[in-house]
């Protein structure tokens, strides 16, 4: 699963996900792509899954690129811990999506293949996506 391979600051705060995306918004490497429409955060898990969704449908033909990295960290306190005694330790990490974020890539297959492939990877995602094409 993605994860950063080391980080400056252990622990993150929850921030506010306001607003659209002003990056990321744009097509850069295939000529297909499935861009978010709303806010979430995705973890590294459900990426993995949408990923793998993709790459089992198309059997392994064509390229696929991820656009989102998690480099979020998400603590999580212990079972029956009491309030209080300071933040838990981080338990996995999640990526900020905003609306217009290009979250997957595809290129190297047909069209109706790689929109049929990214709606399964969609299902696995918390987020209501779009399918788009490069111009």
């Amino acid at each position: 699963m993605l994860m950063p391979k080391k980080t400056k600051y252990r622990k993150q705060m929850k921030g506010r996900m306001r607003g659209n995306e002003t990056r990321g918004t744009e097509i850069s490497f295939g000529s297909f792509a499935m861009k978010s429409m709303g806010t979430c955060w995705i973890t590294s898990r459900q990426i993995e899954a949408a990923r793998r969704a993709m790459t089992h449908f198309i059997k392994r033909g064509g390229k696929i690129w991820i656009r989102i990295f998690p480099d979020k960290p998400i603590t999580q306190k212990g079972a029956e811990v009491p309030m209080g005694s300071g933040k838990g330790a981080v338990d996995h990490y999640a990526a900020v999506v905003k609306p217009g974020r290009i979250l997957f890539e595809m290129d190297g297959v047909a069209m109706d293949m790689a929109k049929e492939a990214m709606r399964r990877a969609a299902h696995k995602l918390p987020i209501k996506t779009k399918f788009i094409i490069k111009d």
